[in-house]
């Protein structure tokens, strides 16, 4: 699921850092909730944490994928914060839309925690600490960017609409396509390279009688192609068989299975 697909809306803005300095100093304007962070990464997940009247943050570590340990450590912070205020307290978590998904965030909102998601690239970012599309936000530029959303500045950042499992689920089909044309174009530059190579430059490895024009190919020198290339093709017009079989005319959906056994036949394998 991209972050594309689910903008809620655009409508950036770029406060200052002094601005930025000033939200947690001066606390935040709902007294009643605890502000958490999530930065999520393959192995370890960051924990970072805002008690109201406060700007001291926490930061925990946890392991990636831990959703039992997360729902512990913020019921354990909530606990604290409440003994301190002397009150209930919500929670309010936020994390980037990425690689992870929603399943965390179905999970904190079944469990009754406010969840957020944004959009990185709408979080503005001092020119002082440029960054690179790919690096993650920290958890503290997180925690602001939501105590400012929460204040009601809605153009600080783009929350995202997390779509449901059923939403998410069909979205899997196109995307399955996506991914098998460019398989499919990889394998015919593959293919088209390796002739070159032999002075061949008229084959077209999509054509129907792909198999037949390709026993008749001579190399640009004359002779017939090598045998150990010819096998190679031969494997490679085998997968580029398998990628064109879900769209062909006996009407199978990309989403059927293909046998295992098949596919072993195509490329002389032994499954």
């Amino acid at each position: 699921m991209g972050v594309v697909d689910c903008i809620a809306r655009r409508n950036p803005m770029h406060p200052t850092d002094k601005t930025r300095n000033q939200d947690l100093s001066s606390g935040q304007g709902d007294h009643s909730t605890l502000y958490v962070s999530l930065e999520l990464s393959r192995s370890t997940w960051l924990v970072t944490s805002l008690s109201p009247n406060s700007d001291k943050m926490s930061k925990h570590t946890i392991a990636a994928g831990d959703a039992p340990k997360l729902l512990a450590l913020l019921a354990r912070l909530r606990g604290r914060a409440e003994q301190i205020v002397g009150g209930s307290l919500n929670v309010a978590v936020i994390q980037e839309a990425g690689l992870d998904g929603f399943w965390v965030h179905r999970s904190l909102e079944a469990n009754g925690i406010e969840s957020h998601v944004v959009d990185p690239a709408s979080i503005a970012v001092s020119r002082r600490r440029r960054r690179a599309k790919t690096d993650a936000i920290d958890g503290e530029t997180l925690l602001r960017t939501l105590l400012a959303w929460k204040r009601g500045e809605p153009r600080v950042c783009e929350m995202v609409v997390p779509p449901t499992p059923e939403q998410e689920d069909r979205r899997r089909l196109s995307r399955e396509r996506a991914t098998l044309l460019r398989e499919r174009v990889q394998h015919v530059n593959r293919i088209k390279g390796l002739l070159a190579g032999q002075g061949v430059t008229d084959y077209n490895p999509l054509h129907k009688d792909r198999r037949t024009q390709l026993e008749g190919l001579m190399t640009g020198d004359g002779r017939p192609l090598p045998t150990r290339l010819k096998a190679e093709l031969l494997r490679e017009l085998a997968r580029i068989e398998l990628l064109l079989q879900p769209g062909n005319n006996d009407g199978r959906d990309i989403s059927s299975p293909i046998s295992p056994r098949l596919v072993g036949e195509r490329l002389n394998l032994t499954v």
